[in-house]
């Protein structure tokens, strides 16, 4: 009777393995995955000059003009925030 119990609760004698640990998602600001930022800056603090330049663009240029107005400063941003690593 008690066999049947311990074969029951134990299982097989072998250790079940660990699992493994899941990969890590690729992460911008970590500067062990990604090399072109050393300093691990957030996507906020990377391009301070490109992305000034085109917030005050779209601040003065009128609604309907901006979009065409600040197209290069946009591209030159998106170029900035490319050339650190992150998918823009």
């Amino acid at each position: 009777m008690f066999a049947s119990i311990s074969s029951w609760w134990g299982g097989s004698s072998a250790p079940t393995p660990a699992p493994a640990a899941p990969e890590k998602p690729y992460d911008p600001t970590d500067p062990k995955q990604n090399p072109l930022n050393p300093k691990g800056l957030k996507p906020c603090c990377a391009c301070p000059e490109t992305k000034s330049a085109r917030d005050d663009c779209f601040l003065k240029a009128n609604p309907g003009e901006a979009e065409e107005k600040c197209k290069e400063l946009v591209q030159k941003h998106i170029a900035c925030m490319r050339g650190y690593g992150f998918k823009v």
